[in-house]
């Protein structure tokens, strides 16, 4: 009697821990279906940055209104291929295993923009293996649901660019007191030069690392600039610019 009475316990846990599950796959891709039209409404890091007394500065806006140049800056130094690849750098993240094999005490990541936007809209920052494989899930259904125009879009509005700034428009009303798709070349990038680590690599003061950092961004932002299919990108939405590019 007392088994089966263990059994029958034993089964509604089972129903109730499914049933859980079942709920939470089912709010995770309705949320994922959400974020491909709406900017999600707080994340993880910025409910910490409020928690920790950095603040909220955040202004999102539209894909149109970021312009070229902070486009072209944050592929130039977080991800050069991420017009080409389905969301994971396979050739990165096995060069950076090898580094950090070596390198025990100073690691060095492979995060592609599409994973960087999947942590910062979905998961939180750091943690082991078991939020990297949340990652992997989450970059994957972001890469087919999404696609590359509404990955950068989101990153660009979601991802902390100084203590308490979360995207561009946020970053360059702080930083140089101009909307976004204004920035110059050299403000793109330096705003692009801190994103590994905004909060000790700072644009205002202008920090050894950023001025350094921002000089290389220019030079490859001058590389990638007449790549195709990253020029179709920065360029996608920006009547202006096409008008330019495609004269009558």
């Amino acid at each position: 009697m007392a088994t089966k009475t263990k059994e029958k316990k034993g089964w509604k846990l089972f129903r109730i821990l499914k049933k859980i599950f079942l709920w939470m796959l089912l709010l995770q891709f309705v949320y994922i279906l959400f974020c491909k039209w709406l900017n999600p409404p707080v994340t993880l890091t910025q409910l910490g940055s409020i928690i920790t007394g950095d603040g909220l500065k955040r202004d999102y806006i539209a894909y149109d209104n970021m312009g070229r140049n902070i486009k072209l800056a944050v592929m130039a130094g977080e991800d050069q291929l991420f017009p080409d690849h389905d969301g994971f750098d396979i050739k990165a993240i096995k060069k950076a295993m090898k580094y950090n094999e070596k390198h025990p005490a100073k690691t060095r990541g492979a995060s592609t923009i599409s994973q960087q936007t999947a942590k910062n809209v979905f998961l939180w920052q750091h943690g082991g293996y078991f939020r990297k494989g949340l990652e992997v899930y989450f970059t994957f259904m972001i890469e087919k649901i999404w696609g590359k125009e509404r990955i950068l879009e989101t990153y660009l509005n979601v991802a902390e660019m100084g203590p308490g700034i979360y995207g561009v428009q946020a970053a360059a009303k702080n930083y140089f007191n101009k909307d976004a798709k204004n920035l110059t070349r050299s403000e793109a990038a330096m705003i692009a030069a801190c994103l590994p680590n905004p909060k000790r690599y700072t644009v205002k003061p202008l920090s050894r690392y950023v001025a350094m950092r921002s000089a290389r961004l220019l030079q490859q932002m001058n590389n990638l600039e007449d790549d195709v299919d990253i020029g179709e990108l920065i360029n996608k939405k920006n009547p202006e610019v096409l008008q330019k590019s495609n004269p009558k």
